[in-house]
């Protein structure tokens, strides 16, 4: 089992007699990242019936989990946290998760996981879902993957490459005169290399690059920006040629930038926060960083900070839950729309996985997606960069200590023929009301497939919102309703489906309540009066416009039961408005047949001439035109109200 060394241990340096109060030459061995020794003292202690605190039993179960005795690690972490006074952190949380994983089937994490549903956010469960259910497929994206070996690997550390121009940037500790030793780790500090990308993808005749101040310690992960023509990279807080510590005796990592004609700037520094992996998205202005702040959601996570030609503009932004979890992030890169970035949290194949999820219209993000084996592997897989290629499609790099490498972490290249990582369908949104365009709480969301099978289904929130994500299907038909609510439904298929992605998709359904009212001591719809011609049943467009009405809210609840009744006034002979009415009756029945109805919505259609007189306007009796026109009427009885309210 390899030493992980991604930056997260490697390059943070800390004075051990300043990190802890230590009562064990364990303390000192595992603050000092030597986790084999600080096993073996652990042991003593544990043998001689020294009392050791949950601190240091934690300290042994992380020195376990860094050797790779997941078993060991897995006991420790379960007995700490049965403890009602658990000290477990969010990050730990995730090793013991990843510890199990390790040593048991899947589904002893899952039961875990729903037995702390209370305590985990949302986002994480769902990402966890969703990203089992994927690597359970073990489905094929046909990217027709090759990787291979980028040559200029040292047997030390070599990892985060980084595009520069037409070469390959990169960091490694391999020895030089130039650097010191880095404690820690028995490794040279860290360095920047550069190397020309040979045709075949290979990376030929690495140096030091040398367009950067000098420095004694780490210099490492970079970026360059070509559209800005500036490099920005991490590196040790020093002056003179001398380490720069916090009063606890810590020297963190900053993150400087170099113009083009060697120009250098700082632009996050603190002494007693490190500052890794930078990445500057030119077309948002945002500088990328990866940090361990009071308010991250476990290890390292993912932030950003608006700048204005290089001049840091806001305070440091976590990316969400969405994106960093319980678990280490590192190492973003944006490509096309999609962030992608490392992840050890415990859902993946295992150590550091790359994940990748898109930006949305929001700028949210949709649910990070593990990019599937190949790029992936048990080991930990990091620093992934990718660009399009004339010839080959796409061709990237990436870091890994997986086996068969010349070092501890060596730099593999990639080409494929379309963008990586399994193709997802994502959408959110909200199900409002069509009366008050307000959102509907507890509303039913459906994707259904091709074959009428149920793919998702999920409940809106308090506000309407809600957010799906499912793998990639041909068709999609995407449902909502409510009791006493109509029904949407709409089916997309390509290019449609990848539209229906870019925006906010936002569906209307009507309350029952608010398309029908009371008449007469019955529920009817709610629509205008029409009339028609005396003694006529022409439907006039009028008419037509009203009947449209009524075959809309058959389509948005389709289970709608009406009787047809129509009404006359008294003028003319009592058989004729009878003739007259039921005419008219059959002639809208026979129209909404022909435009959506069917016979099960339409249960009966009744002409009652003027046998149903409203006011005192019968036979015989002289009124005005507008208390006969009261008489002249057409209700759609509602048959099946108490069904649908």
């Amino acid at each position: 089992m390899k030493t992980k060394t991604f930056m997260l241990f490697f390059l943070t340096f800390v004075i051990a007699s300043q990190a802890q109060e230590m009562t064990s030459r364990g303390d000192k061995y595992f603050y000092g990242y030597a986790f084999k020794d600080a096993i073996t003292e652990y042991q003593k202690d544990i043998a001689d019936g020294k009392l050791i605190s949950n601190h240091q039993f934690l300290n042994l179960a992380d020195s376990y989990f860094r050797t790779g005795d997941y078993k060991r690690a897995s006991k420790i972490y379960l007995d700490i946290n049965k403890k009602e006074d658990s000290i477990m952190s969010a990050n730990r949380f995730n090793m013991m998760l990843q510890s199990l994983s390790k040593t048991s089937e899947p589904e002893r994490v899952k039961a875990f996981m729903n037995s702390k549903r209370d305590e985990l956010t949302v986002e994480l469960l769902e990402n966890a879902e969703f990203n089992f259910e994927l690597l359970a497929a073990n489905a094929d994206d046909s990217t027709n993957l090759e990787i291979f070996n980028s040559n200029g690997n040292s047997n030390q550390a070599d990892f985060s490459p980084s595009f520069y121009k037409n070469k390959l940037l990169f960091s490694s500790s391999r020895p030089q005169k130039a650097k010191k030793i880095y404690e820690p780790t028995g490794d040279s500090y860290l360095d920047i290399y550069v190397a020309r990308i040979a045709e075949s993808g290979r990376i030929i005749n690495p140096n030091t690059f040398a367009d950067l101040p000098d420095s004694k310690y780490h210099k490492s992960t970079p970026q360059y920006s070509e559209d800005m023509g500036r490099l920005f990279y991490i590196l040790s807080n020093a002056e003179d040629d001398q380490l720069i510590f916090d009063d606890n005796g810590k020297n963190a990592l900053a993150i400087g930038m170099v113009y083009d004609g060697g120009f250098f700037r700082f632009l996050l520094r603190d002494l007693s926060t490190s500052f890794y992996y930078p990445y500057f998205d030119y077309d948002s202005g945002k500088l990328y960083f990866t940090a361990n702040f009071d308010d991250g959601y476990g290890g390292t996570d993912i932030y950003y900070v608006y700048t204005n030609n290089g001049q840091i503009m806001s305070e440091p932004i976590n990316l969400g839950p969405r994106i960093n979890s319980s678990g280490n992030e590192i190492s973003p890169f944006i490509h096309d729309g999609s962030l992608y970035f490392s992840s050890d949290i415990f859902y993946g194949l295992g150590g550091m996985d790359v994940y990748k999820s898109n930006f949305q219209a929001d700028e949210s993000f949709s649910i990070p997606v593990n990019i599937g084996r190949g790029i992936n592997s048990e080991d930990d897989d990091f620093g992934f960069i990718i660009r399009a290629d004339e010839k080959k499609g796409f061709i990237g790099y990436f870091a890994s200590n997986r086996p068969g490498g010349l070092g501890k972490d060596d730099i593999y290249g990639f080409t494929m023929n379309q963008k990586p990582g399994l193709k997802t369908f994502a959408i959110k949104g909200k199900v409002v009301n069509l009366s008050s365009n307000r959102g509907i709480a507890d509303a039913q969301v459906r994707l259904v497939g091709k074959d009428g099978e149920v793919i998702k289904e999920l409940f809106t929130a308090a506000d309407g919102d809600f957010r799906v994500e499912i793998p990639w299907q041909d068709e999609i038909t995407i449902q909502s309703t409510k009791q006493g609510y109509s029904f949407f439904t709409a089916t997309y298929v390509e290019p449609a489906l990848q539209d229906v992605q870019k925006n906010a998709f936002n569906m209307g359904i009507s309350a029952f309540e608010d398309l029908v009212e009371e008449a007469e001591g019955k529920t009817v719809l709610d629509i205008e009066k029409f009339f028609f011609a005396r003694n006529r049943s022409d439907l006039t467009p009028a008419i037509t416009a009203e009947l449209d009405k009524v075959i809309n809210a058959i389509s948005r609840f389709p289970q709608l039961q009406l009787q047809i009744e129509t009404h006359t006034d008294s003028r003319g002979s009592g058989s004729t408005n009878k003739r007259v009415s039921e005419k008219r009756a059959e002639v809208i029945k026979n129209y909404l047949l022909q435009n959506g109805a069917s016979s099960s919505n339409i249960i009966d259609a009744v002409g009652y001439g003027e046998d149903k007189i409203m006011n005192n306007c019968t036979n015989g009796v002289y009124c005005l035109d507008f208390l006969h026109e009261q008489n002249m009427r057409t209700l759609f009885v509602v048959v099946n109200y108490d069904e649908l309210k």
